[in-house]
């Protein structure tokens, strides 16, 4: 017999720990021979929402599962349906189990509505799963007179009974962490994908729109355990590992003696991702930080409103000044790459409200600032206030605001038109001196941000997929409307900013011309002594008029001259480094 598990992730690096769990968890305890021997196989299909439905379909057909288990998220349920819909026309036997979040507390609708769907597991799957296999080893075993409703005494399930009714079961109780084998023993199929580790599973806060709300425990794998197995991370240099812990500093002696760890064992290359609350860091911690190798972490670090009326709706513990202290600390090392996020859509947050969020957060300077929009997610706390607040949002996943008693749907528009310009603009570290300068031009950087928009909606350019090239372009002559007598400044600026990622090989029409400076430059990279001064490691060997394609020159509108060094570049934002050689005259 074979068990497929069968995940969906959203891109191709993403992989789904869930499924891996599953699988390893029911092969280390049950201790059964058809486990081991291959009679009953648990397999694991990993595939994204961008593989066409008829690849998928094919794929699970040829693989002739007897049950087919898929990991259900927001993102991935309504092409799961499809899946779900379509299967049992080509595989009329299988049985089809859902899990996951977006099931987990919808289940008795989930049944009514798909008939094809034999199962569901709910909450947290590793012992459900166990003892769903335990009982296909049953039906395995007996040939004739096995009965189906054993499924029906499986804690965590939602099955029918003889009759068709569903049959909901109460949940599972909490399984150990320390009991979940280490998932990564065989790296194969990991490679050029991120690795996800789980150190503790739960939150302690309370924070209505997330599902972790609903059970405030929270319990954590043995540390030892999660060096050890950091440890293995460490030895084959895999380029990114990333806590899913919803709170990873929750538990300060097991946050510390990790990264302390990662500190004394550092490989030169892994990056550590991690999600934390910024104002429980404390003095020691901040220390610690500070001797961090730049991109040894990185921290995701949720605000998600700077209105203290709407943190104490949604029962958000935050200490915003602490916050805004560490962050601003943390920043002064230069070595992390800090990534707060926001909320558009929470109560009591009108648009006046969230510019002010928005504008306070920005000017912590994170690396990045991520403004996501309210989900109404099945099962937490804001989906059962949601007539209260008189928040309308989408019937389909992932049930996104579409507005509030606070926020209008013309205002939602109006920050998803933001939200773009943020991420060309601002996330994609592309523009990082334009916009820098640029943001001395207005008010706030919400109204900078706010301007491109709706410059961009006047000019119908939202519609349009555009180059890397053609978003500086849009960008210059944006800055040409906004402020005319400085756009030669500006220019420049865009110039910097397009040779400290890469030297182009083709040049915007609003460069300065380089033809005079010429002779110079080919001086300049002839000249070993001279050059040396500036290009050193990696460019030993090389004659003149290779290192002109290795490294570039460019001189500004008002003669400033700038060498832009790629073999060295900055951890965090990876821009080439940069070497000042004075005004060059024509």
């Amino acid at each position: 017999m074979k068990f497929l598990l069968a995940a969906l992730n959203a891109k191709y690096i993403h992989s789904n720990p869930g499924v891996y769990s599953l699988k390893a968890y029911s092969q280390a305890w049950i201790r059964e021979p058809e486990l081991s021997d291959g009679r009953f196989q648990i397999e694991i299909g990993e595939y994204t929402i961008n593989n066409q439905m008829d690849e998928i379909l094919s794929d699970i057909y040829r693989r002739k599962p007897d049950a087919v288990g898929f990991s259900c998220y927001i993102w991935n349920i309504s092409y799961i349906l499809e899946l779900v819909r379509d299967l049992p026309k080509v595989l009329p036997d299988v049985e089809i189990w859902l899990g996951g979040p977006e099931v987990s507390y919808d289940a008795a609708r989930i049944l009514a509505e798909e008939p094809h769907v034999f199962g569901i597991m709910m909450g947290e799957g590793e012992e459900t799963f166990k003892k769903v296999v335990c009982c296909y080893l049953e039906k395995q075993r007996k040939t004739t007179g096995w009965d189906k409703s054993a499924f029906q005494k499986i804690d965590g399930t939602a099955v029918r009974d003889r009759d068709g009714r569903p049959v909901i079961n109460p949940l599972k109780s909490a399984v150990d962490l320390n009991t979940i084998p280490f998932l990564y023993e065989d790296m194969a199929g990991f490679e050029n994908r991120i690795v996800y580790y789980e150190s503790s599973r739960g939150c302690p806060f309370s924070c209505s729109y997330c599902l972790s709300s609903v059970d405030k425990s929270v319990r954590f794998r043995d540390t030892d355990l999660v060096l050890k197995e950091l440890g293995f991370f460490l030895q084959k240099r895999v380029p990114q590992v990333k806590f899913v812990d919803r709170t990873f500093n929750c538990s300060r002696d097991h946050s510390f003696r990790i990264w302390e760890y990662l500190i004394d064992h550092d490989n030169g290359v892994t990056n550590f991702h991690f999600e934390i609350s910024a104002d429980l860091l404390n003095q020691e911690e901040l220390q610690l930080m500070s001797r961090m190798r730049p991109g040894l972490i990185q921290l995701e670090i949720g605000v998600q409103s700077t209105n203290e009326t709407t943190i104490k709706e949604i029962h958000r513990s935050m200490d915003l000044s602490v916050l805004r202290k560490n962050v601003e600390i943390i920043n002064s090392y230069g070595t992390i790459h800090q990534h707060l996020d926001l909320i558009a859509g929470l109560p009591f947050e009108n648009y006046e409200s969230f510019r002010r969020s928005f504008n306070q957060v920005y000017d912590m300077r994170p690396e990045q600032l991520q403004l996501g929009f309210l989900k109404v997610l099945k099962g937490s706390s804001m989906s059962q206030k949601a007539e209260d607040y008189e928040i309308r949002y989408k019937e389909k996943p992932p049930y996104e605001v579409l507005s509030t008693r606070w926020l209008d749907y013309g205002e939602v528009l109006k920050l998803k038109g933001l939200e773009e310009m943020l991420e060309v603009y601002g996330n994609s570290g592309q523009f990082q001196t334009t916009i820098a300068e640029l943001r001395r031009e207005f008010d706030t950087p919400f109204d900078m941000f706010e301007a491109l928009a709706e410059y961009y909606d006047k000019q119908e350019l939202s519609k349009l997929s555009h180059s890397r090239m053609a978003r500086y372009e849009i960008l210059e002559r944006f800055i040409g409307l906004r402020v005319p007598e400085k756009r030669p400044y500006y220019r420049d600026l865009l110039v910097y900013d397009l040779y400290l990622r890469e030297n182009l090989k083709s040049r915007p029409d609003f460069s300065a011309d380089q033809e005079p400076y010429k002779e110079q430059i080919k001086a300049f990279f002839a000249d070993e002594a001279v050059r040396y001064h500036y290009l050193k490691e990696g460019y030993e060997g090389f004659e003149a008029r290779q290192l002109i394609k290795m490294a570039h020159i460019e001189v500004f509108h008002n003669g400033r001259a700038v060498l832009f060094d790629y073999k060295r570049r900055d951890a965090l934002s990876h821009n080439a480094a940069v070497h000042e050689l004075g005004i060059w005259r024509r």
